[in-house]
């Protein structure tokens, strides 16, 4: 059986933070849950490509947008289920558990978020951002989104437009949405980055 997940990483300049990232994906290419990752960069002046290269994954380029890059790189997607993240956010040890899990009952799965490094203040807007996930099952783009391609489609995916395509699409979802119980890590600069 081929592995089930896609992995979809929107890049912009992100060669600080996608070695981390995609350190975090091994665990789910041991676990056999992997099946190919998707880079779709907006045009990067670093070495980002180069680090996604590296990494065996499929490249795919166009106009910046995380929207239009996200459509892009699920339109190239061979697998059932498809994860899209954030270059900043990092999955936790374990997570494959969780994801295998999710894989048994086809839904709209995010995650939480914790803070690398940092003070008082970015750990309490991502226990802030969790707790508003969980009481109103709204996430956002940096909680990772995993999901069956069917459902991406059926609720009519990503739309290539400059902001709120993450809000759009996640509104879409509503019930549909669960929580995956894996934890994602970001950095102080990329919570307040994101808003």
């Amino acid at each position: 059986m081929r592995a089930p997940i896609s992995v979809v990483i929107p890049t912009l300049n992100a060669e600080q933070d996608l070695p981390g990232c995609l350190s975090a994906l091994i665990e789910g290419l041991e676990a056999g849950l992997i099946r190919e990752l998707i880079v779709t960069d907006g045009g990067s002046g670093d070495a980002t490509l180069a680090i996604a290269a590296a990494a065996g994954a499929r490249v795919v380029t166009g106009p910046a947008g995380v929207g239009g890059q996200l459509r892009r790189g699920v339109a190239v997607a061979e697998g059932d289920w498809l994860f899209m993240l954030l270059p900043e956010c990092w999955l936790g040890a374990g997570w494959t558990v969780h994801a295998e899990a999710a894989l048994a009952t086809p839904a709209a799965y995010w995650s939480s978020i914790g803070v690398r490094g940092g003070g008082l203040v970015p750990r309490m807007v991502a226990q802030w951002v969790n707790m508003r996930s969980r009481i109103s099952a709204r996430p956002s783009a940096r909680q990772g989104l995993l999901l069956p391609y069917p459902l991406y489609e059926t609720v009519g995916g990503y739309a290539d437009q400059p902001r709120v395509e993450d809000t759009q699409l996640l509104q879409r979802l509503r019930g549909h949405m669960r929580p995956l119980g894996a934890e994602l890590t970001v950095t102080p600069e990329a919570l307040r980055a994101r808003g």
